[in-house]
Formats: structure tokens, C-alpha cells, sequence
């Protein structure tokens, strides 16, 4: 017998289970997963292979129109999107991963309510270590934040996908809104008081006049920030795979006995690329939501 904890939702719950060899990832399983990611890592190369007749790296972030939708009243193009499509997708695909994983839920986690509990509690945690008990109430916008953008960035590595998170117009909506949300909580919980933000205590006054100006204007540039680091990121990551992506399909199909084999360079960066571009989507959405942490906590607590 050995104790066994495990995490239920964010409750500890201790038992004592049955040792069983089984429970241990054996060598098939290791070689499962070492196969299908790779088979993950070549995906992107299939895909710019596919979309060979695409001319330029930047036509990938181009909005098309999937549904075209006129506003009977004033005349305003709401057509639905393929960003569109994309945000909605990125919303339904964590909210069905959380409904499986509460509705499955059993004292000892399967896969897919141990994948939700982790999100849970690493945004819980996450929250509190920035804004402390004050914060808890905002668990529910940071959540789902962080799952929006996360999603958002994950799904835009699928083949004929579309990243919307490469969009600076809606990054910096989200910015915005984060940034308007942030400043009337500091406003309602402290009044005038909140001016104290951008005054450190104990400065001089010859100089409170121009720090002031200086933090003000730090302050004001915060959604500008926020927004541009996430849709920079994505830009860019994107438009390299692309790049290469061409490159080496330029490199294949040019039938030159000397050339092909040089399109192995590029297929490499390819596949080491995407393990980062990964690496960066999860990054970024974890950065994103970490500084609405911090600014909230400025609103909440009024550290400066």
C-alpha cells in the first residue's frame, strides 16, 4: 500500500491504493508518445507544402470573409470571419475540456479532469501569488482570459488554421478593456486616493510634479504594451515557419540533384521552430495573463 494524494478541483484528498507496476508509463507508451510528436512536429511542413501557391508570408494573417453579414440598419460590415470562427473555437474547446472534466469527475483523475484541474489551479495560484486574497473575486475573467489567449495561440499552429491573436486590433481591444476594468476598480475601491499610484511615497517635491507625469504616462501605455508583446510574438513566429516553410518547398520542387537534399536545413528549422512556436504560445498567453495580474493587483493594493 502506498498514500496517494490527489487534487480534486483545488481539495487535497488522501487514500491509500494498491501498488501496481501498471500504473507506470512503460516503454510502449514512451515510444507512443515520442512518435506522435513528432508526427505533430511535421505537420507544419505538410501544411506550407499544401499552401505552396501562397506568395507571400503576411497572406496568412489576411481576415476572410466566411458568411457575409450587412447591418440592415446603419450599413456596418459584420461578416463572419475566419478570426471569427477561430475566437469561437477557442472558447468552446476549453469550455468542453472543463464540462468533461467536471462531469467525469472521480477520486482518482483521468486524463482529461486532470488537464482541467491543472488549468485551474495554476490560474489560482497564479492570481493569489500576484494580488493576494483581494483578487479572488476576478478569478472567473482571469481564467477565462487565459484560456482564450492560450487556445487562441494553440489552435493557430493547426494546419489551415488562423491565428487570431496575430490581429494587433484585437489584442489591444482585450488590452483595453483589461486596462478601462483595472482603473475603475482602483477608482471605486480607493477614490482620489488611487492618484497615490503614480506618486511614490516619500518623493521630493521639486520632483512629484514630473514623477507624476512620468508614471502617468508609464501607466497609460500599459494596454499599448500588453497588446503589441502578444501580437509581435505571433507575427513573427508565424511568418518565420512560413518562410522556411517556402524555402523548402522552393528547395524540392526546383528538381536540382544538388538542391534537394539542401531543403533538409530548412525542414529541420521547421520542426525545431514549431516546438518553440509552441513553447511561445503557451509563454505568451501565461505573460499576458500575468501582468493583468499585476496591474490588478496595482488597482487592488495600490503597491507601487
Amino acid at each position: 500500500m502506498e498514500l496517494v494524494v490527489f487534487t480534486l478541483f483545488g481539495k487535497k484528498i488522501y487514500m491509500n491504493i494498491p501498488k501496481n507496476k501498471n500504473n507506470f508509463m512503460n516503454f510502449v507508451n514512451i515510444k507512443h508518445l515520442i512518435v506522435y510528436s513528432c508526427l505533430f512536429l511535421m505537420i507544419p511542413i505538410f501544411s506550407f507544402a499544401a499552401e505552396s501557391g501562397m506568395h507571400s508570408p503576411i497572406e496568412q494573417f489576411v481576415v476572410k470573409t466566411l458568411v457575409d453579414i450587412k447591418d440592415p440598419i446603419f450599413g456596418y460590415d459584420i461578416s463572419f470571419t475566419n478570426a471569427s470562427l477561430f475566437m469561437i473555437l477557442a472558447s468552446i474547446v476549453p469550455l468542453g475540456i472543463l464540462i468533461i472534466g467536471v462531469k467525469a469527475a472521480e477520486l482518482v483523475p483521468g486524463k482529461i479532469q486532470s488537464i482541467s484541474e491543472m488549468m485551474f489551479e495554476f490560474v489560482e495560484n497564479l492570481l493569489v501569488e500576484n494580488t493576494g486574497d483581494p483578487g479572488r473575486p476576478y478569478f472567473s475573467f482571469i481564467f477565462t482570459l487565459f484560456l482564450l489567449v492560450l487556445f487562441g495561440n494553440l489552435l493557430g499552429m493547426l494546419p489551415y488554421s488562423y491565428t487570431f491573436t496575430s490581429q494587433i486590433i484585437i489584442t489591444f481591444f482585450m488590452a483595453i478593456i483589461i486596462f478601462i476594468a483595472v482603473t475603475l476598480i482602483g477608482i471605486y475601491r480607493h477614490g482620489f486616493g488611487f492618484l497615490s499610484l503614480f506618486l511614490p511615497s516619500g518623493t521630493p517635491l521639486v520632483l512629484q510634479p514630473l514623477l507624476f507625469v512620468i508614471e502617468l504616462i508609464s501607466y497609460c501605455i500599459r494596454p499599448i504594451s500588453l497588446s503589441v508583446r502578444l501580437f509581435a510574438n505571433m507575427l513573427a513566429g508565424h511568418t518565420l515557419l512560413k518562410v522556411f516553410g517556402g524555402l523548402a518547398v522552393m528547395l524540392i520542387s526546383s528538381g536540382s540533384i544538388f538542391l534537394i537534399p539542401v531543403a533538409v536545413l530548412p525542414i529541420a528549422a521547421i520542426i525545431g521552430m514549431t516546438a518553440l512556436e509552441v513553447l511561445v504560445a503557451v509563454l505568451q498567453a501565461y505573460v499576458f495573463t500575468v501582468l493583468t495580474c499585476i496591474y490588478l493587483n496595482d488597482a487592488l493594493n495600490l503597491h507601487h
